[in-house]
C-alpha cells in the first residue's frame, strides 16, 4: 500500500501517514535529549496509558510533537535560536481528523510549559536542560494576562496533563509499546470524530 502525502490525506489514511513518519523519521534526535523523537512520543503515550487516561489523551500524548515533522525547519533550529512553532504545525495537520481535545493538547503543549512555569513554583526545576533552552525561545514564563487567557480554555486540565507526560517522556532506554500498538486506538478516535461531524 502506498503511503499518502499531504495532498491526499483523508480520514481513512491519516493513521498510515503518521505511522510512516514514525517509521522513517522517528529515530531522529530530539533536541538534545537522551531519547529519539519516536521514543519521546511513545513514552508520553505509555505514561498516559499507564495512568488509565482515555483514548483521546493517550493519542494527544503520542502526537503532541508530530509538528516537528510537518515543516521544513532544520533540525538544529533551537540551537540556532529559532522557534520552529511545531505545536502550530502539528495541530494544523491533525485538526481535520482528530477532536478538539487532541488538537488543543498539541497546539497548547508549549504554552502549557510557559503556563506551568508561571503558576507552579516547583515546575521549572523539573525541566530538562534542553527544555529550559527552548523555553527561552518560546517566550519564557507566561505573564499574568497570558495565564488568565489560557485559563479560559475548557481543555486546560487535559493540556496540562499531556504537558506533564511530555516532560516525563525523556528516559533513556525505556521500553514502551511501538506505534503499531497505538494505531488501532488512533483509528478509533479518527472514526469517532468523523461520525460526530456527520
Amino acid at each position: 500500500m502506498s503511503v499518502p502525502d499531504f495532498d491526499t490525506l483523508n480520514a481513512s489514511n491519516i493513521v498510515d501517514f503518521i505511522g510512516d513518519i514514525f517509521l522513517r523519521r522517528g529515530s531522529e534526535s530530539y533536541l538534545g535529549e537522551d531519547v529519539t523523537m519516536s521514543e519521546h512520543m511513545l513514552q508520553g503515550a505509555f505514561l498516559a496509558e499507564q495512568a488509565g487516561a482515555e483514548d483521546t489523551l493517550i493519542v494527544a500524548a503520542l502526537l503532541h510533537d508530530i509538528g516537528h515533522y510537518t515543516n521544513e525547519f532544520e533540525e538544529d533550529a533551537a540551537q540556532a535560536g529559532r522557534d520552529n512553532y511545531h505545536e502550530t504545525a502539528g495541530a494544523r495537520v491533525l485538526e481535520p481528523y482528530f477532536p478538539k481535545i487532541v488538537t488543543d493538547c498539541v497546539l497548547y503543549h508549549v504554552p502549557a510549559k510557559r503556563y506551568l512555569c508561571a503558576t507552579d513554583p516547583e515546575y521549572f526545576g523539573q525541566l530538562s536542560e534542553a527544555s529550559v533552552q527552548t523555553l527561552k525561545l518560546q517566550g519564557g514564563p507566561m505573564s499574568a494576562g497570558e495565564v488568565a487567557e489560557l485559563d479560559k480554555n475548557p481543555n486546560l486540565q487535559a493540556i496540562l496533563q499531556v504537558r506533564r507526560w511530555d516532560d516525563g517522556g525523556k528516559v533513556k532506554d525505556k521500553t514502551t509499546p511501538d506505534f503499531d500498538h497505538y494505531a488501532p486506538m488512533l483509528r478509533r478516535v479518527v472514526r469517532a470524530y468523523a461520525r460526530s461531524k456527520n
